[in-house]
């Protein structure tokens, strides 16, 4: 697949005439349908009608799995869960980051202003959303970072985007997570924040997953975003 290529993607609409977008990726491993069910637990009023949009990763091999073939935003090598931050790859960080930007081309072609448009990820999901967010031309109505961290931090500085230099970012990390340890999380926030974004940080006490808690910060934040 190359970076011209739309993500194929599941949608699910709140209303009849959507005036806003959520553009939400899922994990490594997982593929779009995995946060669908989560529409309907939000409970957005009527008259914030949303499109949700949550694409499936490429198929790709996954050196840490042992090289087998799964839903993936980007390949994660073994010594990249070594210290505070992660190496991670950087042309497929990127190459997923050209994808996210093709979706935003498309909402924005179907009516839905770059400024009524958040991006929200789980895991990689989320450090994709975090990398496309901050660099994307326009400004956006927010970011979601759940469980996961900043990729290519060292390189921001010098490419990000002043239209989303105050766009508010939502960053949740359960306190538990085996997976991204939650002080990759505080250093990515630390990171974002000495850059001068509006971070609302959440911790919660769960592993690396959702906490019911966390679905009701979503929903303000949303509303607050989208409003």
């Amino acid at each position: 697949m190359n970076d011209t290529t739309l993500l194929e993607t599941i949608e699910v609409e709140t209303g009849a005439v959507p005036g806003a977008s959520v553009i939400w990726l899922h994990g490594l491993g997982a593929d779009g349908h995995d946060f669908e069910p989560i529409v309907p637990e939000l409970r957005l009023p009527a008259s914030v009608p949303v499109r949700f949009v949550f694409p499936h990763a490429p198929m790709q091999p996954v050196t840490i799995n042992n090289g087998y073939v799964m839903r993936a935003w980007y390949d994660v090598a073994f010594g990249d869960l070594e210290g505070r931050s992660r190496r991670p790859d950087e042309a497929g960080v990127r190459a997923s980051v050209a994808r996210i930007e093709a979706l935003i081309a498309r909402e924005v072609a179907r009516g839905i202003p770059a400024a009524r448009i958040a991006l929200a990820g789980f895991s990689q999901g989320g450090a994709i959303v975090l990398a496309t967010g901050v660099r994307h031309g326009e400004r956006l109505a927010g970011i979601m970072a759940l469980s996961t961290y900043l990729p290519l931090a060292e390189a921001l500085p010098a490419e990000a985007s002043a239209a989303n230099a105050q766009v508010p970012i939502f960053f949740a990390h359960g306190t538990a997570d085996p997976v991204i340890p939650i002080e990759m999380a505080r250093a990515s926030v630390e990171r974002l924040q000495s850059l001068g974004y509006p971070v609302q940080w959440q911790e919660y006490p769960m592993q690396h997953s959702l906490h019911p808690q966390e679905l009701v910060h979503i929903r303000d934040w949303l509303l607050r975003v989208l409003a």
